[in-house]
């Protein structure tokens, strides 16, 4: 049928050329940028390079690039052409890559030169990799230079017509432990996201420029900065580098950034950096280039409309916090890779902090307890979900996607609680909840007591085993810059106690230099519990 037809690179592409926005640009990283219309010159070029080295349709591609203008081409232009790129972690060991390379059966790898030194030694290992391209840098013999095989490449359109059902792209799931999992995506999941979260909850324009701290082979980070600014004609800025404080803020200055995402790990550090700044006597500072770290972060953020906050539920103290420092709010929301961004949300005009707010337009939720039945307001539930951006499932693994895709339904794994205004309130991932005198403990809620605290930059909790074998509450407390220990104990386990409620507050406490996270910034509690 002729409605059936969709491709996700062009619908995400071809209404800007069709309206006037060809010149307008797209994107920006630290080399140059790309309009719209050299975008999508070079994404037709990407189509006929894949062509002219026998990569078909439906053949899985894999990209392990920093965030720099090839990635976006090179995403969209396997997507247009047909073909499946698989997004790969740039944080990942070279026994992952031959993990993930060998479980997709990817058939060509598109490489950041950086990378190279991780990947060349398990290329023997790769039996289903027939072609490699460096991005970036000097190809060594066994490689081809991407920017030397897309010069001389025909700029049309290559005629493929994808199927909206049909797989577009792979995310792969890290989890907690284990192997990752190889997520699929359709082709008609960027569209639902961009629409349902980036035009609808967050209202973005083609006049914004965005900022996202969360790097492109991530599902947030993926709406953030490529689906959602595309589909409105706004403008990235990519950074290939870590996301630290100093480099956000000056990008933030540098661009003139409306819309920034960042993770609670980040926002928190963000403060943190500025209290250090304005303790070191810089009240505020100037707009031009060269400007220090620390006169950065003490500076205002005038094209700011609002940041957004996912990865782990954002603690009030550190939303309130970023509101009164700079102006504005932080909105904060739960998402998740099997659904591909974020489900449910504050929004710029209904902001709760301290809750993830509630179901995006598009989306139903439901909170329901272990036997699937739905749990009344006020009480723990695991929060399943309802919508149009669900993957089609993991590959290879049966047993994980039946467990995870009830038929409409998808799993999240997270436990939340809704109050009677339908708001949602996290209480802790399903594996982290722990009962303490026969009463459900979130972790979450105990670490936003303690990181409420002047002197904490981050905390968590786990559950320990007392000498009569009793689960009790256990924190690991990062502190800020110049804190001391002494006698802060004490005062935490009174804080929590009076904040959180008396049998909750942590019978241990371990100051530590800092806490295990994935490359998203969720805290593995799991390490912890290892401990």
């Amino acid at each position: 049928m002729a409605e059936a037809g969709f491709n996700a690179a062009r619908a995400l592409l071809e209404p800007h050329l069709a309206n006037g926005r060809e010149a307008h640009t797209a994107f920006i990283d630290p080399t140059g940028r790309l309009t719209y219309g050299q975008l999508e010159r070079n994404v037709n070029a990407f189509g006929h390079l894949l062509a002219s080295f026998g990569i078909v349709r439906e053949t899985r591609v894999a990209l392990l690039m920093h965030d720099t203008l090839a990635w976006p081409v090179s995403f969209l232009g396997a997507i247009a052409a047909g073909a499946v790129p698989v997004a790969l972690n740039t944080l990942l060991t070279g026994e992952q890559y031959r993990y993930i390379l060998n479980d997709s059966r990817a058939k060509a790898l598109f490489v950041s030169a950086a990378l190279l030194p991780v990947i060349e030694p398990i290329l023997r290992d790769l039996p289903h990799l027939t072609h490699v391209f460096v991005a970036g840098g000097e190809a060594p013999s066994y490689a081809v230079s991407l920017e030397q095989a897309l010069t001389g490449q025909p700029t049309h359109a290559v005629a493929v017509d994808t199927h909206r059902d049909e797989t577009a792209f792979w995310l792969y799931s890290s989890g907690s432990t284990g192997m990752p999992k190889g997520t699929r995506h359709l082709h008609t999941s960027m569209a639902a996201t961009a629409d349902l979260f980036g035009r609808q909850v967050l209202g973005l324009t083609g006049d914004d420029v965005v900022l996202s701290a969360a790097k492109l082979f991530f599902a947030y980070g993926l709406g953030n900065a490529l689906s959602f600014p595309l589909a409105v004609g706004a403008t990235t800025i990519l950074h290939p580098g870590r996301p630290t404080p100093d480099d956000m803020f000056a990008l933030l200055a540098r661009h003139n950034v409306s819309v920034f995402f960042g993770v609670p790990t980040l926002y928190a550090a963000m403060l943190a950096h500025r209290e250090q700044a304005l303790a070191e006597g810089i009240a505020c500072a100037s707009h031009h280039e060269g400007a220090n770290a620390a006169v950065a972060a003490s500076r205002a953020l005038p094209a700011l409309r609002f940041g957004v906050s996912a990865g782990e539920a954002l603690p009030a103290d550190v939303g309130e916090s970023f509101k009164a420092q700079f102006g504005v709010d932080l909105i904060d929301g739960v998402g998740s890779t099997e659904m591909l961004h974020i489900y449910v949300s504050n929004r710029p005009d209904d902001i709760r902090y301290g809750t993830s707010g509630k179901p995006v337009p598009g989306y139903r939720i439901r909170l329901v307890d272990e036997e699937g039945a739905d749990v009344p307001d006020g009480e723990v539930g695991e929060m399943i979900v309802e919508g149009p951006s669900a993957a089609d499932g993991y590959w290879n693994q049966r047993a994980k996607s039946r467990a995870t895709f009830q038929g409409t339904w998808t799993r999240s794994g997270d436990k939340y609680t809704r109050d009677a205004e339908g708001y949602f309130t996290y209480a802790g991932r399903t594996d982290d909840m722990f009962k303490v005198s026969g009463i459900w403990v979130s972790p979450f809620e105990v670490e936003s007591a303690l990181v409420s605290h002047p002197d904490v930059l981050e905390a968590a909790v786990v559950p320990a085993t007392d000498e009569e074998g009793l689960l009790k509450p256990k924190a690991f407390v990062v502190l800020k810059e110049g804190a001391g220990e002494d006698g802060l104990e004490a005062n935490l386990k009174e804080q929590v106690k009076a904040r959180a409620g008396p049998w909750k507050y942590p019978r241990w406490i371990v100051f530590a230099p800092d806490l295990p996270k994935t490359a998203t910034g969720k805290i593995q509690r799991f390490k912890l519990r290892e401990l």
